[in-house]
């Protein structure tokens, strides 16, 4: 059938699903909705320090302008050229990355923390793209190897603990433990729904938490972290000052806020444009902007696991629920300390925070959901001579109404031949 046949054209002309629209709008949402916040976050600070308060805004207009794009290929290419060998380069590279950085002089300190190279106002933070490295990496062997979860222990972990512990370590040497966190929960969650043994996953949470445990020890400000959440109001002026800082911003907005740029707390509140810009949002919008954000997330969370639900194989399937965890993990994780439910991490909120690479990544993230979940025109050809077997991009009930339509057309061709042999 040429491609301009009518069949191609109005394949082409299909609306997109429910969930490709759900996704679209919440992301889109959480941007505009995060250009905003972090203008009035960052601007006053900006204007103090000498400037004209837009410095950090351009650079997040422009991680947007980048992302959206990187978020579109994703969602035209990205499936196709993400092949086990380029997953397994970009694991091996974001884990090389992840070892320069901690060298002195080639990565940033920031207060500490090691996690960033930087170029004047450009920064890249390799443990990001380290983060969708790994869920590749992960989708990819559970679906090829989906019976090896059930062997012993050694045997069915193996290949998944030799990606996920080094990136781990090395995430957690910058210092960065939330980011860790996020990585761990994420491949833990996908582990769960890929069917893992619960004794498996048990006693995985048991090393981890020896890992955290010894992490804390090596780290003594961790541990004043952990302190200042089991105590805050004793270490508000010290280890906890962040955290009272939040919830006061928080609780001081009441049900409707103070109004939108009124926030007085974010002139105290250390990174108030990036790990707690969801303060501000309690301040200036109150409770209801709170319960905004959270709705546009649980929209990610709905579309994201029709997704997963909908694919068309197993890795699709994996690929998308683990995707969809890792920006429902940062997410939660950022809410929980922001609200003082969770110690203290340094993680961002997903499209709202000034985080350039956590946004391009995440951007990239929902390119590939958005690819899952609204197959590519040329993959809904109704071709006569279409091989039976291919399925990719395609749910099982499209595959099952082909075949019936090829079998319903070679019949009705049979008795049509045949009429005209017996008229003959």
């Amino acid at each position: 059938m040429p491609p301009s046949s009518p069949h191609v054209r109005s394949a082409r002309r299909l609306a997109p699903p429910l969930e490709h629209q759900i996704l679209m709008t919440a992301t889109l949402c959480l941007i505009a909705f995060g250009a905003v916040m972090v203008y009035s976050a960052s601007s006053p600070l900006g204007a103090l320090a000498g400037g004209y308060g837009t410095g950090e805004f351009v650079v997040y207009l422009i991680a947007i302008a980048i992302g959206l794009f990187v978020m579109r290929f994703c969602e035209q290419y990205g499936l196709r050229l993400i092949t086990p060998e380029l997953t397994r380069l970009m694991l091996l590279g974001s884990c090389g990355l992840l070892l320069v950085v901690l060298v002195p002089g080639l990565g940033r300190d920031v207060a500490g923390a090691r996690r960033w190279f930087a170029v004047g106002p450009l920064e890249f933070q390799p443990s990001e793209l380290a983060k969708l490295a790994l869920v590749l990496y992960a989708a990819r062997y559970l679906a090829d190897n989906p019976r090896r979860l059930q062997r012993d222990f050694k045997q069915a972990l193996a290949p998944i603990a030799v990606a996920l512990g080094p990136a781990c370590l090395l995430i957690a040497v910058e210092p960065d433990l939330g980011t860790a966190f996020v990585c761990f929960a994420t491949i833990m969650t996908m582990l769960a729904v890929a069917g893992a043994p619960n004794g498996h996953l048990l006693r995985v949470l048991l090393l981890a938490a020896a890992g955290v445990g010894l992490m804390i020890l090596v780290h003594p400000y961790e541990l004043a972290r952990l302190t200042s959440f089991l105590h805050p109001l004793s270490e508000r002026t010290s280890a906890g000052f962040q955290a009272t800082q939040a919830q006061m911003a928080v609780g001081s907005g009441g049900l409707w806020g103070v109004g939108l740029a009124q926030s007085v707390g974010k002139m105290w509140l250390p990174e108030a444009q990036s790990d707690f810009i969801l303060a501000v949002v309690g301040q200036e919008l109150g409770t209801l902007g709170i319960v905004a954000v959270v709705g546009l997330y649980a929209m990610i969370a709905y579309a994201g696991l029709r997704t997963a639900r909908r694919a068309a194989s197993g890795y699709l399937k994996l690929l998308a629920f683990g995707l969809t965890s890792l920006i429902l993990c940062q997410g939660i994780l950022n809410i929980f300390v922001v609200l003082g439910i969770a110690p203290l991490t340094g993680v961002p909120l997903p499209f709202i925070s000034y985080a350039p690479t956590n946004l391009i990544v995440m951007l990239a993230s929902v390119g590939l959901l958005l690819g899952i979940a609204r197959p590519a025109a040329r993959e809904l050809r109704l071709v006569d001579d279409e091989p039976a077997n291919t399925t990719w991009g395609v749910s099982s009930e499209q595959a099952a109404d082909r075949g019936g339509y090829r079998r319903d057309r070679r019949a009705r061709g049979a008795r049509v031949g045949g009429s005209q042999a017996a008229r003959g």
